[in-house]
């Protein structure tokens, strides 16, 4: 199952519900900045987000913003980053 890396970012009107917002992403990803995070994820697991923030956010004055750079495991993305260094998040398997 190919997983891809995604930058989700979002404006959101009411600081309620960019709470809200900011949870539901946080299961999701790994946060970059304000109102942007970066998530890899399977075709499943984005619909699920999807359907998340479709049912949390008002359609008439929230935005949200899903980028797809591509299969996570094969892309190198062309980032500039100025202060703290950028790292792709990355989806490891954990043995117990």
């Amino acid at each position: 199952m190919d997983e891809h890396l995604y930058i989700v970012s979002y404006d959101i009107r009411s600081g309620r519900r960019w709470r809200k917002v900011f949870k539901i992403m946080k299961g999701y990803g790994e946060w970059l900045q304000f109102s942007i995070f970066q998530c890899q994820l399977s075709k499943m697991r984005l619909v699920r987000l999807r359907g998340a923030l479709e049912q949390e956010i008002k359609h008439d004055e929230d935005h949200v913003l899903i980028m797809d750079l591509g299969v996570a495991g094969t892309i190198k993305p062309k980032i500039q980053s100025l202060g703290l260094p950028f790292k792709p998040v990355s989806t490891e398997s954990i043995v117990v």
